[in-house]
């Protein structure tokens, strides 16, 4: 009866996360952001005259980025859930504490130097926009194993990254890459943490901490470990 009351709880729930845009997709969407946003705000405090066309440049195509590539990651996932069905939370975990891990890494190293309006090469504008939508693609992955809807993830980061990356330009000409580097460490974070949030929720969810939760008799005291 108990595995019967968990199934239906977990089916509810994710006809609930299908039916309203969830905390993960948001939260998820918003970080993936903050590395272009990081990256914006170093490419505005290289670049000289007006940053209305470096902005409205590198918004669009990180933006678009960072739109498909977590659609082309829940389609990979989706297609190699069922080999990894079995441990899909632990590998959900794994690469967005991953991808986390990176940005805190980035965030923590040394500063690049300025090689001038990065945005002015076609070449260099795709591979900034490329390199910092990879982790896009990761965390679609992620959600298609988890079986979490990536259309709200896609739509958000999409647009918030092409805001904030315009909104970079102009920020970095005044303030330069330190900012830059303290928002990425804010987002490396918060995906960490997101990936810890799948793991417990699923664990619960399945009985996966039975294996070391105490059960307890009717009279209160402890009984017995139960197995799965």
């Amino acid at each position: 009866a108990s595995a019967r009351m968990r199934e239906a709880d977990h089916v509810r729930r994710l006809s609930d996360d299908e039916g309203s845009m969830s905390w993960a997709a948001v939260v998820s969407g918003c970080s993936l952001a903050m590395d272009a946003f990081a990256m914006s705000i170093c490419v505005g405090a290289c670049t000289v005259g007006s940053p209305w066309r470096p902005a409205s440049r590198l918004g669009l195509a990180c933006g678009t980025f960072q739109f498909l590539m977590p659609l082309l990651g829940w389609k990979l996932g989706m297609a190699s859930a069922r080999w990894f069905s079995f441990w899909d939370h632990w590998l959900a975990f794994g690469l967005l504490a991953f991808v986390g891990g990176g940005m805190i890494r980035n965030a923590l190293g040394p500063s690049n130097l300025c090689d001038g309006d990065a945005t002015a090469s076609p070449g260099a504008l795709f591979s900034l926009a490329l390199a910092t939508s990879i982790d896009a693609f990761v965390v679609g992955a992620g959600f298609a194993l988890v079986k979490k809807p990536v259309l709200d993830l896609a739509l958000l980061a999409g647009v918030f990254t092409g805001l904030t990356c315009a909104l970079g330009i102009y920020i970095g000409r005044f303030v330069g890459c330190r900012f830059g580097r303290r928002v990425e460490l804010i987002g490396g974070v918060l995906l960490i943490l997101i990936g810890l949030d799948i793991l417990l929720s699923h664990l619960l969810d399945h009985g996966g901490l039975e294996r070391v939760m105490p059960v307890s008799s009717e009279n209160g005291a402890p009984a017995m470990v139960r197995k799965i």
